[in-house]
């Protein structure tokens, strides 16, 4: 179960509670984790951003160019320098490019799943589907292992959750935004503020009244554990909207003017900055999700003109703002779309790249990952993996190590079944080298 910040279901309690209940979801229970050491004692992460390029962007027109390779794959962008030597990048990422140092290109990714739904499921949880089975997001796995130390939620989804937290349960689900912010401008939380500029002494007394009515439904929350979980969430809401950094954090006009300037003026780059605030408030893990990398066809104008100088803008803010923040070694980053697209170029009366999981490409930062390196490899004209292949469960392993959860954590489902999170994947140890 997911909620947006506008939830307003009908129940038992809203004409006391302001349309509150559910509001607010966020994974409270105490859990340990495992810090991934890799010979070394280390600081695990305190928080994730998950970028997901919804659609599969084209990886040799972003992070795998092919310049040597023939027209028919090599397409018509040309390559740019970086401030790494020998790292190369598409020429519409620049200030990418500027900031290389600051991330790792995985290269050589693998799977077989050419749907938008299977690919996605299988890059949000690091599991391949099943239909008998959901596995939960990244997400829902870090607000089960790395709950808040405080009254925030634990994972916000922008602007909504694709995949909920699976046999983990909807208490790990996210907290969703319904939308992207709009730069320079304060996002809306209807479900976290106060109603008709309520007192928050007056709200408080009007908490106390609903805790009694809890009581009266215990039993019925004891034997519907749905219910259950719509309490807590609205017990939480409580302490949510008492939190002032919860608030502020979705303030965009705070924001100095110099450094909002880093992630441009369009709707991706205020929700990265709004991601950034949220983790340096303490919320535990942020997935954006950034839609229109479905270039079947007009792949090539749709990218030049709007994809690319957006995802540049956006992305290299993120990390640089981090960065300068001093988040970026305590926030492991994860940028990746459901699959890559055909090398060859489809023959469209618009041309255009389709569906290819069979390679692609993306970049992790942040945390113990080491920037400014390329990890992997794919053949001449981006048709496959040239040595290693990596599977999206690679992917995973090195992705919950970096955030310090043990890739080996066993869970059980609701009927009692052993779960292993990461089953058939391994740390890329090379990442953190």
């Amino acid at each position: 179960m997911t909620c947006r910040l506008a939830c307003r279901g009908p129940s038992r309690r809203d004409f006391l509670a302001f349309g509150m209940l559910g509001a607010v979801q966020a994974g409270f229970p105490a859990a340990g984790y495992a810090t991934f050491a890799a010979g070394r004692e280390t600081i695990a992460p305190r928080a994730g951003i998950l970028v997901f390029l919804r659609g599969g962007p084209s990886h040799l027109d972003t992070f795998d160019p092919k310049p040597d390779a023939p027209a028919e794959y090599r397409g018509e962008f040309s390559t740019i320098a970086t401030n790494v030597a020998g790292l190369r990048l598409c020429e519409h990422l620049p200030r990418l490019a500027q900031c290389a140092d600051k991330f790792a290109v995985l290269r050589g990714v693998s799977h077989t799943f050419a749907a938008h739904s299977l690919g996605s499921e299988y890059l949000y949880t690091g599991s391949r589907p099943l239909a008998s089975l959901k596995h939960p997001t990244y997400g829902a796995v870090m607000a089960r292992e790395r709950p808040p130390d405080q009254p925030i939620p634990a994972h916000v989804a922008l602007p909504k959750a694709e995949y909920g937290a699976g046999f983990l349960g909807s208490r790990f689900g996210a907290l969703e935004t319904g939308g992207l912010p709009v730069a320079g401008r304060d996002m809306p939380l209807r479900g976290l503020a106060l109603p008709n500029a309520i007192p928050l002494k007056e709200f408080r007394r009007r908490h106390e009244l609903l805790d009694k009515l809890d009581r009266r439904f215990a039993a019925i929350e004891q034997v519907h554990p749905a219910v259950a979980a719509l309490d807590q969430y609205a017990r939480q809401a409580m302490e949510v909207i008492s939190a002032p950094r919860t608030r502020e954090a979705f303030r965009l006009s705070q924001e100095s003017p110099a450094f909002a300037r880093l992630f441009g003026d369009d709707a991706w780059g205020a929700a990265c900055l709004l991601a950034l605030r949220l983790v340096e408030a303490g919320v535990r893990f942020v997935t954006l999700s950034l839609g229109g990398w479905d270039t079947h066809a007009n792949n090539f104008p749709a990218l030049k003109d709007s994809l690319l100088p957006r995802l540049d803008q956006a992305l290299s803010g993120l990390l640089t703002g981090l960065s300068e923040r001093g988040l970026l070694a305590a926030t492991a980053v994860l940028v990746t779309g459901e699959f890559g697209r055909t090398p060859k170029i489809n023959g469209n009366s618009r041309p255009g790249r389709d569906h290819y999981p069979k390679c692609m490409a993306l970049l992790m930062a942040g945390g113990r990952v080491r920037g400014g390196q390329v990890v992997g490899a794919s053949d001449d004209t981006g048709s496959e993996p040239a040595a290693v292949t990596y599977s999206p469960a690679d992917v995973a392993a090195t992705f919950y190590a970096n955030m310090g959860i043990s890739p080996d954590t066993v869970y059980q489902t609701p009927s009692g079944r052993p779960i292993t999170l990461v089953r058939d994947g391994s740390v890329i140890r090379q990442l953190f080298a």
